[in-house]
């Protein structure tokens, strides 16, 4: 790809172009950007060098030989990269006439990559730095065979049907008033605030459920309390400072300094252990525009955090119980597959690299244990522990990230938090960070995408719309409403002056599971028409059978 898109911009410079999960990007300088139109070009020209069977020929060359070339090449990104490399070889890839710093390694010729695809543009900051140049990202797929890549082109197709951008918008859950609010903060709308609540309410009886209390932390805390805790030195690029009367307070970007506040606040006895305490609490966090992405990503959002506080011989049946709570979660919300990372020690961090290895090696336990399919990440645990990241499968079996849960020896001791024991002495508490489904805001979009907007009747906003067909059966359509919200369910009755066809479409348009559709027969036999979502017609049948019919979905 890059020696075709220096064939059709001579001026282009080359940036780097690594394999990714699904596929390739390239980042080119290219002066006064690059044209859609242009990708079809592009691909015409890589067809042209594979149908050649160009062979890849790899060479080492002395590092100032390779400086030397890419400089006559009028290469910039290149010579920086060998200069930052600082070794005596570096690693060269030829194709025809196309040369590239590359370590590889490669297939053997540009014949065995022909069934490939260039799927989009984007902007890029020059190593992810904002004050760097800003590059044209050219992504694109690649497989060995052309099922392959048909199979994976549908997929994206179907993604793009299920963008929780769209999707959101389409169905009236959110929106993101990047003009006149600020970006990356999002506005819920009547039916995505209820969508909302209806998580929250779950994850509340959840909670108590298992022990937990629930909590409510202030959304600006002092800034002292943000260096005791470490976080000021490792996340001030993602803090909201606020100065007042020169005081200076940090928009909170966790929750774990206010219930440690709340934890000091009495003397702790062991009785009182595990201290298990819950906040759905509404973090901001500094993201760059340039990441910022629907519910994905974004600067204001509420994380479903607990943090418990217990002895040192409660861990392993603590961290047991929060995994079980992850499975039970992911269950109710309909994912049946997910993968789990253990991320170790990074290079900065505080407390005791004893701690660290028995607090890795306690997780490590636990995910052997409960049957996790996971793998380590290296270097990648919080400043202060370990920890466990899981992530779900979709629908279309993409990977996001929900819980996680971290071990923490550091920060207990920097705030010198303890326990009356039963020896009557003072002991270290031992803290587990944990959310279960993450940010709320990134499950929405993850349940819009997975559910291609269609939920399940629980969590539907709207459960069931009452239709009438003419004016005469209005009463009728009413009481059917309130006969429904008696009994809990959420419903809308429209009875508008509209045909019955406008209104049906209207309905699946907002993806609602069922319509209650009520005309003269109905209002005569005492019964209603029942459509599922999907115009699935399941014909007449009395208020009995249809509250039947929904109680037993609603309870699934």
């Amino acid at each position: 790809m890059a020696s075709a898109v220096k064939k059709v911009y001579p001026q282009a410079k080359l940036g780097i172009g690594p394999a990714i999960e699904n596929g390739f990007y390239y980042d080119f300088e290219i002066p006064g950007g690059i044209k859609e139109e242009d990708l079809g070009r592009i691909e015409q020209l890589m067809r042209e060098e594979i149908n050649k069977k160009l062979p890849f020929i790899h060479e080492e060359w002395e590092s100032e030989k390779a400086i030397e070339f890419f400089k006559s090449k009028n290469e910039d990104f290149k010579v920086e990269l060998i200069k930052d490399l600082a070794q005596p070889k570096v690693s060269i890839y030829k194709q025809g006439d196309f040369v590239d710093l590359c370590r590889g390694p490669h297939i053997e010729s540009t014949k065995e990559a022909k069934y490939f695809k260039l799927l989009s543009t984007s902007g890029a900051y020059w190593k992810g730095i904002d004050t760097n140049p800003q590059l044209v990202r050219i992504y694109g797929t690649v497989f060995f065979t052309k099922e392959e890549l048909e199979s994976y082109l549908k997929l994206l197709e179907e993604a793009k049907l299920r963008d929780h951008r769209t999707l959101g918008r389409e169905l009236g859950l959110f929106e993101l008033f990047y003009n006149e609010a600020g970006a990356g903060l999002v506005f819920y709308l009547p039916d995505g605030a209820r969508l909302k609540r209806l998580i929250e309410d779950w994850e509340i009886k959840e909670h108590y459920k298992r022990g937990y209390k629930m909590v409510q932390t202030p959304h600006i805390m002092d800034k002292h309390l943000w260096e005791k805790s470490g976080h000021l030195g490792y996340y001030r690029d993602y803090m909201y400072p606020v100065t007042k009367e020169n005081q200076e307070f940090i928009l909170k970007p966790m929750n774990c300094p206010g219930h440690i506040l709340i934890y000091k606040a009495a003397l702790r006895s062991w009785r009182e252990l595990p201290l298990r305490m819950f906040e759905l609490g509404t973090v901001y966090r500094y993201e760059k525009s340039g990441v910022l992405h629907g519910l994905l990503r974004v600067r204001g959002f509420t994380q479903d955090d607990a943090h418990i506080f217990c002895a040192p011989k409660d861990l392993y049946s603590e961290i047991e119980g929060v995994l079980d709570f992850v499975k039970d979660a992911m269950n109710k919300f309909g994912f049946t597959g997910f993968t789990a990372e253990l991320s170790t020690r990074p290079e900065k961090f505080i407390g005791e690299k004893e701690n660290w290895d028995m607090a890795e090696h306690i997780l490590e336990g636990m995910l052997k244990k409960k049957n996790f399919n996971y793998k380590i990440n290296p270097g990648d645990g919080a400043f202060y522990g370990p920890k466990i990241d899981i992530k779900l499968k979709d629908a279309l079996n993409r990977e996001w990230q929900c819980a996680t849960v971290q071990l923490d020896y550091a920060i207990p001791e920097r705030f010198d938090l303890t326990y009356r024991a039963a020896d009557g002495k003072d002991t270290r508490v031992v803290m587990i960070h944990r959310v279960i489904l993450g940010s709320l805001e990134r499950f929405i979009a993850t349940l819009i995408e997975h559910y291609a907007g269609k939920f399940p009747l629980w969590l539907s906003p709207t459960q069931v719309s009452v239709l009438n067909i003419t004016q005469d059966t209005e009463e009728y359509a009413q009481k059917i409403k309130e006969i429904l919200e008696k009994e809990n369910f959420r419903v809308e009755a429209d009875l508008r002056n509209e045909t019955l066809q406008r209104k049906i479409r209207e309905k699946e348009m907002r993806k609602i599971p069922y319509m209650v559709i009520v005309g003269k027969k109905e209002l005569e036999l005492k019964q209603v028409s029942v459509r599922a979502r999907g115009m699935q017609n399941m014909g007449n049948m009395d208020l009995e059978g249809l509250l039947a019919l929904l109680k037993k979905e609603s309870a699934c």
